[in-house]
């Protein structure tokens, strides 16, 4: 089943959980909550724990995370935890911004379960 297809049957039976619906009627599909899989050495270390970190959108609550994941990758969350990290002050030159703020969240899978960020030849 395609992703497409995958999303068009999720938005349409989640009419039925109140939870879950408040959150797709914000997001209105699944890959708008789940960005990239966040990769760093920290990370790749929690993979051996059987934990994923993605960045998500930061209006996302852990309910819709959870469900996002588990349909995307149809796999058993067991939990999410999440962390909206701050702003960072970036100089180019004489110019002084910010960088983007963005939403972590780290996921906990079924020990039964896995996701493959890496295709092995």
């Amino acid at each position: 089943m395609s992703i497409e297809a995958k999303q068009d049957l999720i938005i349409s039976s989640v009419g039925t959980d109140a939870s879950v619906g408040r959150a797709f009627r914000r997001q209105n599909d699944l890959l708008g909550i789940i960005k990239y899989p966040i990769l760093t050495e920290k990370t790749i270390r929690l993979i051996e724990q059987n934990q994923y970190s993605f960045a998500v959108d930061s209006k996302a609550d852990k309910t819709a995370i959870k469900y996002a994941v588990e349909n995307l990758f149809d796999v058993k969350v067991v939990s999410v935890n999440t962390s909206l990290l701050p702003s960072k002050k970036r100089r180019v030159g004489k110019f002084i911004g910010k960088r983007a703020q963005y939403k972590r969240a780290i996921v906990r899978l079924a020990a039964e379960n896995s996701i493959t960020l890496f295709e092995e030849e």
